[in-house]
């Protein structure tokens, strides 16, 4: 079995954005293919002009670790991370499981404003300190605030639009990038690839909007693998040092539970993305439209969720799914060490043992799922 400690610093050590590389111990390369994200967005003009200059998140690279030696896959698994990541750290051992595992390549692909589409300013301390300052005198005595938050819990509190229309950037890009592989313009696919998801967190949601979206009918096939995600947005608890700050979040939960979609004008371009979007905020609203999507697609969805996970809780997943799809698609699991939601797999932790068990549990069955 693989020791997860050791092989998380060693991946960390050797993983380089944007510099290729190869995994002797897997026999995987790791590739790095050039994106341009073309959002053409008018809301994204309007809102978001300081926005439209940050050019990390128009211009970037994404990794692909895939078995060497093989230069046309016909397979392919994109994995969607979570909210405020800042580096591919902890995912680089999933993708290597994955890819290891399955035989096909894992597509690690970033979210609009996030990782390597952020300006590096967003995680330097320093840059950081008189931001930090601000919200902690704004909002005296709330512990929530950080150096890992405060840079998108600002931007959230400015303008909480900017959650919407980052994920609509995103579900843009992935449109393209399925495109470009399933008529073979990507250098590594063949035409007609299969490409399945697995994400995580807010990328599960991400894929429950753009799957039900489907946007040129490019998503029909795809299999989903959701690991700690799947919730309605609700029910969805953010507020961590590592994610959001207590007062964005709520300003983020109040906005889209009361105003958004509810304009007295029209705002919003109401189309497919929009419409499976705001099916996704709150339980009640579009329910049985939500649970007949879910109901065809439940053979295609497959997930695990931890019982501990404040952020994305099991009744949350319930909500979206329904009891009936939810009980037969997602299987809740308890880990005996402590995790959080934001670290799973803690690589320091002193019961190697069972975060060996629960890591290599998890990713098999997921493999297992997307061979």
């Amino acid at each position: 079995m693989m020791n997860y400690n050791e092989r998380y610093i060693e991946l960390n050590n050797q993983f380089k954005q944007g510099v290729d590389s190869h995994l002797e111990k897997t026999g995987i390369d790791i590739r790095f293919f050039r994106f341009h994200s073309n959002s053409s967005d008018e809301r994204v003009a309007t809102l978001q002009r300081s926005d439209k200059n940050i050019i990390e998140n128009f211009t970037f690279e994404y990794p692909i670790f895939t078995p060497s030696g093989k230069y046309k896959q016909e397979d392919a698994i994109l994995m969607l991370h979570g909210l405020n990541e800042r580096n591919w750290s902890k995912y680089l051992t999933w993708a290597e499981f994955l890819c290891h595992n399955t035989g096909k390549p894992v597509i690690l692909f970033p979210i609009a404003f996030h990782i390597n589409r952020a300006p590096v300013t967003w995680s330097n301390p320093r840059k950081l300190i008189n931001l930090l300052n601000f919200r902690k005198e704004k909002y005296s005595g709330d512990h929530s605030i950080s150096y890992a938050n405060v840079a998108l819990s600002a931007r959230i509190s400015q303008c909480p639009e900017r959650f919407y229309l980052s994920g609509r950037q995103t579900w843009a890009d992935l449109t393209v990038l399925f495109e470009d592989i399933k008529t073979g313009l990507h250098p590594l696919f063949k035409e007609g690839t299969q490409i399945d998801i697995f994400a995580y967190s807010i990328g599960a949601f991400l894929s429950q909007v753009a799957l039900m979206a489907n946007q040129k009918g490019l998503f029909s096939d795809s299999r989903l693998f959701m690991f700690c995600g799947g919730s309605i947005f609700r029910s969805m608890f953010g507020i961590s040092r590592s994610i959001l700050d207590k007062p964005a979040f709520e300003k983020l939960q109040q906005y889209y539970i009361h105003f958004f979609g509810n304009e007295s004008t029209p705002v919003w371009n109401r189309d497919n993305a929009f419409n499976a979007f705001i099916q996704m905020i709150t339980p009640e609203r579009y329910r049985s439209e939500r649970e007949k999507f879910f109901t065809c697609f439940k053979e295609r969805i497959r997930g695990i969720a931890l019982s501990n996970d404040l952020v994305i809780p099991y009744h949350g997943i319930l909500e979206a799914l329904g009891k009936n799809n939810a009980e037969s698609a997602i299987q809740l699991l308890y880990f005996p060490f402590s995790y959080t939601h934001e670290n799973p797999f803690p690589y320091n932790s002193k019961d190697t043992t069972a975060v060996n068990n629960a890591f290599t549990n998890v990713f098999s069955q997921a493999a297992e799922f997307l061979v």
